[in-house]
């Protein structure tokens, strides 16, 4: 079950391997979530001694938080891949020149997971080329409708 998508990054990027993981969050952290109160448009991955971290993720506390807990809710959060997976994205990252995003966030058996992508950057062109062809889609499904009346 989606939480919340990323439609920023489909428009700026080519979304090539998408990968599942896990982060490490705080309390307060997951009951807002599930309260629906975070953006994950403006955010990045990194990677920093072969640990990956997502910075920018924005979590608004709730109102109701504890008193003893001081939310930060940009702070940055590990991200929880495996050994074998955090190895080949680094080696991509580097040598290839792709780079890591936020796409989704979602619920997995009761937990709240991140797909990362593996993506290449859009040139202004490609970004024109996809915009006429969802337009293009779009007139042909109205036209569908308009011929089933």
């Amino acid at each position: 079950m989606s939480i919340t998508v990323n439609k920023k990054a489909f428009h700026d990027y080519f979304i090539e391997e998408k990968y599942e993981a896990g982060i490490a969050l705080q309390g307060w952290e997951v009951k807002a979530i599930r309260a629906g109160r975070m953006n994950i448009k403006e955010s990045y991955v990194v990677i920093k001694n072969g640990e990956i971290f997502l910075i920018g993720m924005h979590i608004t506390p709730l109102p109701t938080a504890s008193t003893h807990v001081n939310p930060d809710p940009t702070r940055t959060r590990k991200l929880l891949l495996h050994a074998a997976e955090i190895n080949k994205l680094i080696g991509k990252v580097e040598r290839s020149g792709y780079a890591l995003l936020p796409i989704d966030l979602h619920y997995t058996r009761g937990r709240i997971k991140l797909e990362v992508g593996l993506a290449k950057g859009k040139k202004q062109h490609d970004k024109r080329h996809d915009a006429a062809e969802k337009d293009a889609k779009r007139e042909a499904q109205r036209a569908m409708k308009e011929r089933q009346r």
